[in-house]
């Protein structure tokens, strides 16, 4: 009958070293360039996404599509309390959104519904974006009510290579009405999964 030798017994020590070693470094990889989990973490997208509800996110995709919900940095403009626009007679309490971001990129994480991309026209009503002419489909907004910043009547173009952002929960969402659109630059990602809590498994 054999027995092991310290010597086999240490190779193999090794190899189940170096196995999770690889499988943590394929982890970290992933999450870095393929896909990264996110926890939500405001109402800003009820009913789509409900605070605390968890999400996987497509990192090779920072191009979206109108419709997409997409994990971002917003301008700096997103920062303060009072959300700054480039632009002083757009965003809050104006007839126009802001169609003029900050310059500088926040180190904020923000997850948000594209509405319009790069070339598009929009104007807001009664928190519907009416884009190129057309209201979009959203069966999935929580309803607007009387505030008024769901109400944008002046058209703003998109700029080249920019995404306007809305969250779904049009009356209680901090979002491109009222800091800009966001460079394509600044996506990081399109969630595509959401995987907590088990009740709400399932694709976006």
């Amino acid at each position: 009958m054999s027995t092991k030798t310290p010597k086999s017994t240490v190779k193999s020590l090794l190899e189940l070293i170096l196995t999770i070693a690889v499988a943590i470094g394929l982890a970290l990889l992933i999450q870095a360039f393929i896909v990264k989990p996110y926890r939500i973490p405001s109402p800003s997208m009820v009913p789509t996404l409900a605070i605390g509800q968890r999400v996987l996110t497509n990192r090779l995709i920072n191009h979206p599509s109108v419709g997409d919900v997409v994990v971002f940095h917003p301008p700096a403009g997103a920062d303060p309390a009072t959300p700054d626009c480039a632009a002083p007679n757009q965003g809050a309490g104006h007839s126009q959104a802001c169609d003029a971001p900050t310059r500088q990129e926040s180190p904020q994480t923000f997850i948000k519904r594209v509405v319009a991309g790069p070339g598009d026209t929009i104007y807001i009503l009664n928190g519907h974006v009416y884009r190129n002419g057309v209201r979009e489909k959203d069966p999935y907004i929580e309803p607007c009510g009387n505030d008024p910043s769901c109400t944008f009547r002046t058209p703003i173009k998109i700029p080249p290579g920019d995404y306007f952002m809305m969250g779904d929960n049009r009356g209680a969402s901090d979002d491109s009405r009222f800091w800009g659109p966001v460079p394509d630059k600044w996506v990081i990602g399109v969630a595509f999964f959401t995987y907590w809590p088990p009740d709400r498994i399932g694709f976006l």
